[in-house]
């Protein structure tokens, strides 16, 4: 079959439909808009989550007033003083990667929002997905999505932020 003139089946297809997704993508790419280095709402990360429990408590917990730490310009929540403490001694140990957007969406080249309870620790750095589905996404080749995520990272546009 040949629609246009291009063959739309047998080994041509794969090439074809790769084509046509690697123009759609830097067409996006091309109108992507800059995003803040840090996703934050009202100034807090992790939309006040406490990013040392991940590691300590392996649970996703809220933050508490009165334990805030502000590092790169936002606010970071903390469940209790010794996790404050423990941030403000190592904070790129426990910041999220992708300046706490979704990890899937980056490996995709996209920018997404996060759930707090979607999340993974590997090779000792913080990773967070925007729903379930993402975060299954993301799950079936962490390595691989997590590659492309950190080069795609590194390439998207970000705002200048004031601290």
């Amino acid at each position: 079959m040949t629609v246009s003139g291009i063959r739309t089946e047998g080994p041509v297809a794969p090439i074809v439909l790769g084509l046509a997704v690697l123009v759609a993508a830097v067409a996006w790419g091309a109108e992507r808009s800059p995003v803040g280095a840090v996703n934050a709402v009202n100034g807090f990360a992790l939309k006040g989550y406490d990013p040392v429990a991940y590691f300590t408590t392996g649970r996703a917990t809220p933050g508490r007033d009165g334990y805030g730490l502000r590092f790169k310009g936002v606010t970071y929540r903390f469940s209790s003083a010794e996790n404050k403490d423990r941030f403000a001694a190592a904070p790129e140990t426990y910041v999220p990667q992708y300046g706490g957007y979704c990890a899937y969406a980056m490996a995709i080249d996209r920018i997404a929002d996060i759930d707090p309870e979607r999340w993974a620790i590997v090779a000792g750095k913080l990773y967070l997905n925007n729903n379930r589905f993402a975060h299954a996404l993301w799950s079936v080749n962490k390595t691989g999505n997590i590659a492309v995520a950190d080069r795609n990272w590194t390439g998207f546009p970000k705002t200048i932020d004031a601290e």
